[in-house]
């Protein structure tokens, strides 16, 4: 595995994560300075946007916190060129664990094994960026369509879009922890402790609306459940 890690964090992929993160930071500059000549049209005084700006900076390092906790163990198997390249485009680290995961799997081995070849690494790498070429081709064509399509189902039952990605976000990680499951009992508890400290944050949140613990949730789960994991060895 050290040498997949030498070549992944080679001078090569430091230079296109580089690049691919100012790509970002330039749109975010964009999307801020048309936000600002935008404002007066919404009536909005130029104290009310530094506090708008500030309230959202503020409001991002909690979720960045949440996302910095599974983006460690990422970089420990894929290469910090990599999981910035992916964190910096998808935002989800969650995910993009999922990604790498499949890859590997899908060519025969198991993400961080010993005997990593490279061939698994592109295997990795292809299922993760081919993963997040879908999602903004169907973004750019589908995002217009969509949010007429959310309007209306607002207008019936506003519960019902929030209960549909609730079900999907639980099934993925089902899924993902089901696997897991069956390596051996400390996992299988750890994976059930995990979700079920998830499946609870994210009800607790929904009905006392604490936007932070939605977003914390998943990096709160996993510290359980590799708790409850560890504990778990000395007693099985």
């Amino acid at each position: 595995m050290g040498d997949i890690l030498q070549i992944a964090n080679s001078t090569a992929f430091w230079i296109f994560a580089f690049i691919i993160v100012a790509i970002v930071a330039f749109q975010a500059i964009i999307f801020l300075w048309i936000a600002a000549r935008s404002a007066p049209e919404a009536d909005l005084t130029k104290k009310e946007v530094k506090t708008a700006i500030r309230a959202g900076f503020i409001s991002s390092i909690g979720p960045s916190f949440g996302i910095a906790i599974v983006l460690i163990s990422l970089i420990a198997l894929i290469g910090s060129p990599i999981t910035l390249m992916r964190i910096g485009i998808i935002g989800s680290a969650a995910t993009e664990s999922s990604a790498a995961s499949i890859g590997a799997s899908a060519f025969g081995v198991e993400l961080g094994a010993e005997n990593f070849p490279i061939e698994a690494l592109a295997a990795v790498m292809w299922t993760m960026f081919l993963g997040g070429t879908g999602w903004l081709i169907f973004t750019m064509v589908f995002t217009k369509s969509m949010g007429k399509t959310q309007e209306k189902i607002q207008k019936r039952n506003p519960k019902i879009m929030a209960s549909v990605a609730l079900a999907a976000m639980l099934g993925a990680f089902a899924y993902l922890a089901s696997q897991q499951m069956v390596n051996g009992p400390n996992h299988t508890v750890a994976g059930v402790v995990a979700l079920a400290a998830m499946v609870a944050m994210m009800k607790y949140a929904d009905h006392r609306d604490i936007s932070w613990l939605k977003e914390w949730a998943l990096g709160f789960a996993l510290l359980i459940g590799m708790t409850t994991g560890y504990l778990t060895t000395f007693i099985m």
